[in-house]
């Protein structure tokens, strides 16, 4: 089954720096509808105004996968690390037994970004940070895995048997997925547009995928995709 989450029915959160759309449950928008997929528990859309973005503060037990859509965020966290992410790249944090971190826009131009938490698969252990390049080029026609738990593809490792992945799609392009019982998925497009078996998603439409299915996704106008399959 494949249920739609249309981006002008997400929850919302905005003040003077922060564009927040949640996919999910999330801080004070709640339904219990919406509670996660599998281990797939946050999912937000969003857009940080120049020059601002999350001052220091703490995680513990969750895997932080952040795709950065348009701009840049900065991080810098308490193991010392500092690194910049840029448009169509990705960092992950695993927050271990705990971690603090801020994430900067320190660019002159707004940042658009997709935060996504998977819990892991055993609470606590050792925090870690690391960041890859993933030139869009690369993924056009097909998926490329972004953070794994196998490691599969040279990803980002994450401490899940989940995939995080991305593909481009030209208009009339069309790529496959299977799901497999048992497991879960969702599919968010950050730009661009698509029939997903039968159903059409436009920019920052997002679609759980709930039990087995086969999934197939052609072009309409080009497309950028990212996509989770998580237990």
């Amino acid at each position: 089954m494949i249920e739609l989450r249309p981006f002008d029915r997400l929850g919302r959160f905005r003040n003077e720096w922060l564009d927040a759309n949640y996919h999910f449950s999330f801080s004070g928008y709640h339904d219990p509808n919406r509670m996660g997929e599998g281990a797939l528990r946050v999912w937000n859309d969003d857009t940080i105004q120049p020059h601002t973005g999350f001052p220091p503060h703490g995680h513990q037990s969750m895997e932080i996968i952040t795709y950065v859509r348009k701009g840049a965020i900065t991080h810098k966290d308490s193991m010392g690390n500092t690194g910049r992410t840029e448009a169509g790249d990705v960092q992950v944090m695993s927050a271990g037994a705990g971690v603090q971190h801020s994430e900067w826009n320190a660019d002159d131009e707004t940042c658009t970004l997709f935060q996504i938490w998977i819990l892991p698969r055993t609470a606590g252990g050792q925090p870690g940070w690391g960041a890859m390049k993933f030139p869009k080029g690369d993924r056009s026609g097909k998926w490329v895995v972004f953070a794994s738990g196998d490691g599969a593809d040279s990803s980002l490792p994450i401490k899940q048997d989940a995939r995080v992945m991305g593909a481009t799609l030209k208009a009339g392009e069309q790529l496959t997925y299977e799901v497999k019982p048992g497991r879960h998925g969702y599919l968010v497009l950050a730009a661009g547009s698509v029939e997903l078996n039968g159903h059409t998603l436009n920019a920052r439409d997002g679609a759980a995928i709930k039990g087995a299915e086969t999934l197939t996704l052609t072009g309409v106008e080009e497309a950028e995709i990212v996509f989770v399959d998580t237990v």
